[in-house]
C-alpha cells in the first residue's frame, strides 16, 4: 500500500509540476574548490597562506567552513567534514544538518535522525535537513514518514526546490543524494 501511495504521489508530482529549478545556497550540490581538491587529512587550503591547513575559527568565516563541510561530505570525507564540524557553532541549523548528514552517511541512522530533528527544530524551515532526513526514509522503507517531509517541504514554500525535487525524486524511485 505504501509503494503503490508512493508511487501515485511521485507520478501526480512529475506529471504535472513544473519544471524543476535549482534552488540556490544549501541545495544546490557543493562544486569542488581549492578545500577539497589540494588538501588531505581534513585540512581546508588557506589562500591567505597559501597552503593547506587544519581549519579553525580564526583563519576561515563561518560560510567558508560551512563550505568545506558541504564538500568533504560530498567527496565522502564524513570524518573530515565532522572534524570541520566539531569547531562550528552547535546551535546552528545547518551544522547540525550535517551531523546528520554524516552520520546518516556512515550508517548511524538513528544519530543522523537526532540532528535532523534538532536543526528542525532550531530552524523549521529547513528544507535541507528535511530532504535529507526523508531521504533517509526512504532508504529504510519508511516511504510514509518522507511523505511527510515531503508534504512539509512543499507547505513550507520548497516546492520546484532541489530538497523538493530529489526527496520526491527518491521517493519515486528508492534512490537517495549523495549531497
Amino acid at each position: 500500500m505504501r509503494l503503490l501511495l508512493a508511487s501515485a504521489i511521485a507520478f501526480q508530482t512529475f506529471a504535472f509540476a513544473p519544471a524543476v529549478s535549482a534552488a540556490g545556497g544549501d541545495s544546490n550540490p557543493p562544486k569542488p574548490t581549492n578545500t577539497t581538491k589540494k588538501c588531505l587529512f581534513g585540512r581546508v587550503y588557506d589562500e591567505a597562506a597559501g597552503r593547506c591547513v587544519k581549519p579553525n575559527k580564526s583563519n576561515f568565516t563561518d560560510d567558508q567552513l560551512y563550505q568545506a563541510v558541504r564538500e568533504l561530505a560530498y567527496d565522502g570525507q564524513y570524518e573530515n567534514a565532522q572534524s570541520i564540524l566539531r569547531i562550528m557553532a552547535q546551535s546552528d541549523d545547518r551544522v547540525l544538518t550535517y551531523w546528520g548528514f554524516t552520520y546518516r552517511k556512515m550508517g548511524k541512522v538513528d544519530l543522523a535522525n537526532s540532528y535532523y530533528r534538532k536543526a528542525i527544530e532550531t530552524n523549521p524551515d529547513n528544507i535541507l535537513a528535511r530532504s535529507y532526513m526523508g531521504q533517509g526514509f526512504v532508504a529504510e522503507g519508511k516511504t510514509d514518514q518522507a511523505i511527510a517531509q515531503w508534504r512539509e517541504i512543499k507547505a513550507r514554500g520548497g516546492e520546484g526546490t532541489w530538497a523538493e525535487a530529489s526527496l520526491r525524486k527518491a521517493i519515486r524511485t528508492g534512490l537517495t543524494y549523495s549531497y
